[in-house]
């Protein structure tokens, strides 16, 4: 018996994966993609050139600054190597205002951060009219800080009989005190420490309440089966579970305080006058003075980059002390 073998026609898509699509639908499909990253070039676009112009061709053009004699113009062209950078070591007013900026962070850091953690445990016990603190310590800082500057100086300290700090101290029978000046004890400090702690302690307090929320309750309850309370609670699983909050809180922290500089621009002068006869400068007033002040803007580019590094070097040191950014075992 001869076995009869039938031909099957094969369909015209034989052979093709199912999903692969006809020509029309490819080409249909191409079009939507390219329309698709059309849409994305001209609604980035604007985002980018400004970006590149206003930001990176910007540090470039500030670098280059910073090694060439701009006095007065920042076109470039008088090329002078490091010597901006050795002039800036060797000026006694910039060592002294990066000794002073130290201090400064090595003070304002620990009491920011002790007062938002405290704040927000805080607001964090209390179960009814939670959000209407959170809300009013988080106003200040979306306060200017020039406004707040300016209103510590004219109202809170402004070293007349009626400012509110004079006032209240004459309930105590204290005499008037020029507080934003020079003197031995130097009392500018507590107008700048305490301005500072007003416009930033809601918002560090607002981070560690997000920290603190993202604590499991189960945790709390397991260790309070074991008797643990109080300063116990804390020690062993609060402060251990907000350590990465801690660690960002203090990195924000240092790079806030480097960067220095309206309260201080503000209290001890401004406008035209500058901050030339301010008792205590900072490397940024410095930098304001040297670039627009004096239009040193070679000075000025050089300083830039050398408080950028000392910041990025105090960043790196903070985070790999505290092992920030890596993955808990």
């Amino acid at each position: 018996m001869n076995a009869t073998t039938h031909a099957v026609p094969r369909s015209e898509g034989a052979g093709r994966p199912a999903d692969t699509p006809r020509g029309p639908a490819r080409a249909r499909r191409r079009r939507a993609d390219l329309r698709s990253w059309g849409a994305f070039a001209l609604l980035t676009a604007p985002m980018l050139i400004g970006l590149g112009v206003f930001k990176y061709i910007a540090i470039g053009w500030s670098f280059l600054l910073s090694l060439s004699e701009a006095q007065g113009t920042i076109a470039l062209g008088d090329w002078v190597g490091l010597d901006n950078y050795r002039q800036l070591f060797g000026d006694a007013v910039f060592r002294n205002a990066l000794s002073k900026i130290g201090l400064f962070t090595l003070f304002i850091v620990p009491i920011t951060f002790a007062a938002s953690l405290g704040l927000a445990l805080l607001v964090h016990r209390i179960r009814r009219g939670r959000a209407v603190l959170r809300t009013a310590f988080l106003i200040p800082a979306a306060v200017s800080y020039v406004a707040a500057s300016l209103l510590w100086k004219m109202s809170l300290f402004s070293g007349m009989p009626a400012g509110i700090a004079n006032m209240i101290g004459g309930w105590f029978g204290m005499e008037a005190v020029p507080w934003l000046q020079g003197g031995d004890p130097p009392l500018y400090w507590i107008a700048l420490v305490t301005v500072r702690l007003w416009l930033q302690v809601g918002f560090y307090m607002v981070l560690f309440l997000a920290g603190l929320q993202a604590i499991p309750k189960e945790i709390y309850e397991a260790a309070a089966l074991d008797g643990a309370t109080g300063l116990r609670l804390l020690r062993r699983i609060t402060l251990p579970m907000l350590r990465n909050t801690s660690v960002a809180v203090l990195m924000l922290m240092f790079i806030a305080a480097f960067q220095a500089f309206d309260e201080f621009y503000n209290l001890f002068g401004g406008g035209m006058s500058g901050s030339g006869t301010a008792p205590v400068k900072t490397p940024m007033t410095y930098l304001h003075d040297t670039a627009m002040g004096a239009q040193n803007y070679g000075l000025g580019s050089a300083g830039s980059f050398v408080l950028t590094a000392l910041i990025v070097g105090v960043t790196l040191v903070q985070g790999r002390i505290t092992g920030f950014g890596k993955s808990e075992e």
